[in-house]
């Protein structure tokens, strides 16, 4: 049975510390998608196919990696592509304590979906796509935390 593992998030913008879990990710399941969520609820700086199409360019070398977006639930997301792992970056434990109550409110609706969680490189614990949102807002250059791909 294949590994395919599902990275969700906004991915709004996507920074260096979430191309580092990526990479160190990928090796650890036969297929990687990146799933560029959409959510009602948030206002994103960057549209979904901005956001699609930047990472897609990152990661174009790797077979192994797949884009796509999705609107719902994660887990029903995992059920439709054949996902059987989702995959979650922390930074500090305060990521933890928060994706850890997500992830038992995964497994309580999909038993069948393991929540996976891989720690950033200590260079980029500090780096988030809201403060790098809160950079480019207010016209600093935020080129030092995102990929060469990202140009905004």
């Amino acid at each position: 049975m294949e590994r395919i593992c599902l990275f969700p998030g906004t991915f709004d913008p996507i920074t260096s510390g979430h191309v580092d879990v990526i990479e160190r990710a990928v090796g650890l399941f036969d297929k990687l998608i990146i799933g560029v969520g959409i959510n009602a609820t948030k206002q994103p700086m960057f549209t979904a196919a901005q956001r699609t199409e930047w990472i897609k360019e990152i990661f174009k070398q790797d077979p192994r990696i797949e884009v796509t977006s999705y609107e719902g639930l994660t887990v029903d997301y995992c059920h439709k592509i054949g996902a059987k792992f989702i995959l979650r970056g922390i930074r500090y434990i305060a990521d933890f304590e928060y994706e850890k109550a997500i992830a038992d409110m995964n497994r309580m609706l999909a038993p069948d979906v393991e929540t996976v969680f891989l720690t950033c490189s200590p260079a980029y614990s500090t780096i988030s796509s809201t403060l790098v949102r809160d950079v480019i807002r207010n016209g600093g250059n935020a080129r030092l935390f995102l990929p060469d791909e990202v140009v905004y």
